[in-house]
């Protein structure tokens, strides 16, 4: 993925949303179609030193919505994006640093891309799994995301 693009994702995060600059939310490189986030323990913490639940989900959300926004932005569509649901599932404590991904298979990405265009507006669902993989994960979240286009 296109270094350049993660980093403006970071930067508008940090400066539109102050809570992800807070947070220490960092956009990590990833390979095509796949967004890594990670963020220290101590800005997230509970009282019981391990991962606050409010700071799993804010980062999760913003997990599947800036995937989303580099598909957009990669497809040349200009979009109103909303999280307008979401949905999370806490296995087990986080005790180290916030690592979350999320995939948007390319398939999958395009046929969304082209409905949104034949439409003018769609939504899309994505899982964003939270410190581990396959078994070993400490939390899931699944967000439905809505985009309608923005015409000139």
């Amino acid at each position: 993925m296109n270094n350049s693009a993660l980093a403006a994702l970071e930067q508008r995060w940090h400066e539109e949303i102050p809570l992800s600059a807070a947070m220490g939310l960092r956009v990590l490189p990833s390979a095509d179609n796949t967004l890594r986030l990670s963020a220290p323990l101590a800005p997230n913490r509970n009282v019981h030193g391990t991962a606050f639940a409010g700071s799993l989900y804010a980062a999760a959300a913003l997990c599947g919505w800036g995937r989303m926004a580099l598909t957009l932005e990669a497809a040349g569509l200009d979009g109103e994006l909303v999280i307008a649901e979401g949905t999370i599932r806490y296995r087990r404590p986080v005790t180290e640093a916030l690592a979350l991904q999320t995939t948007f298979p390319e398939a999958e990405a395009e046929a969304f891309c082209a409905a949104l265009r034949a439409r003018g507006k769609a939504r899309q669902t994505l899982e964003v799994s939270l410190n581990g993989e396959g078994k070993d994960v400490c939390a899931r979240f699944e967000g439905v995301y809505a985009v309608r286009l923005i015409t000139p």
